[in-house]
């Protein structure tokens, strides 16, 4: 008798799984032809997944749908990643290749919080950014990059809610020129700092979406304005835009 390959096995019931999240609440046949199996496999691996309460059956309409087990573990899965354990090692390796100082911030209504930070290997002046210490988003590189990836209607409404005012006298304060930026910033994959928000610093950043795919976090790296020369902003922005991809992958995105 032939034995069953396992490996194929798994593929068609994490398959069927995938299928009915994407899709929802379906029949026998219905899911047979959508995973171009036939009806007694396709059988075989509900009434599986339903004694594991994965699915269930919905006695009326006969449709099967995946069980809120899922949620549980999904749950689970994201109580044991938290952000700043994930993003940790990848935001060190960037403050040593750059040798300047990276953050780490959450969105926090109309502002970002610092929840992480690794200082400069340089010898430079102290920034005053410290962990648990909020920024305006309006005005600052990591919270114009998570404005970036909003709707138009969502940051209007942050920016009706924020307290506009000139931080420094680079601070954009008119609505339309903020717009503008936040059109580069889309066009770019990264936005910038110039002394916005504190005098004789820059930064460059780059949002992170949440594990519920919303955009929630950002990392930058900030140094004097003096450290921040064309040539090495290009080099940051290569360096901080493929930190981004690696924490999004790890994170599933």
């Amino acid at each position: 008798m032939e034995e069953k390959n396992p490996i194929q096995v798994s593929e068609r019931i994490f398959k069927t799984i995938e299928y009915l999240a994407q899709y929802g609440p379906m029949g026998l046949l219905e899911l047979s032809k959508g995973l171009d199996l036939n009806k007694t496999t396709v059988h075989r691996i509900l009434n599986s997944l339903i004694c594991m309460d994965y699915v269930k059956q919905d006695p009326e309409t006969l449709k099967y749908r995946l069980s809120f087990k899922f949620c549980g573990i999904s749950n689970q899965i994201l109580s044991q990643n938290n952000i700043i354990d994930l993003a940790r090692p990848y935001i060190k390796a960037l403050a040593e290749k750059t040798g300047e100082t990276v953050h780490l911030v959450e969105i926090d209504g109309c502002n970002a919080v610092y929840i992480d930070k690794v200082e400069a290997s340089q010898s430079s002046v102290r920034l005053v950014s410290m962990v648990g210490k909020t920024i305006p988003l309006y005005c600052s590189g990591v919270g114009k990059a998570i404005l970036a990836d909003m709707s138009d209607e969502k940051i209007r409404s942050i920016w009706e809610r924020s307290d506009i005012q000139k931080m420094t006298e680079y601070t954009i304060t008119d609505y339309e020129k903020f717009c503008d930026v936040i059109a580069k910033i889309r066009r770019d994959g990264y936005s910038l700092d110039n002394e916005e928000n504190e005098l004789g610093v820059k930064c460059i950043a780059v949002s992170l979406k949440g594990f519920q795919g919303k955009p929630t976090y950002a990392i930058s790296i900030s140094a004097p304005k003096d450290r921040m020369d064309e040539e090495r902003m290009k080099t940051f922005q290569e360096m901080i835009l493929a930190t981004k991809q690696a924490i999004q992958k790890e994170m599933g995105q």
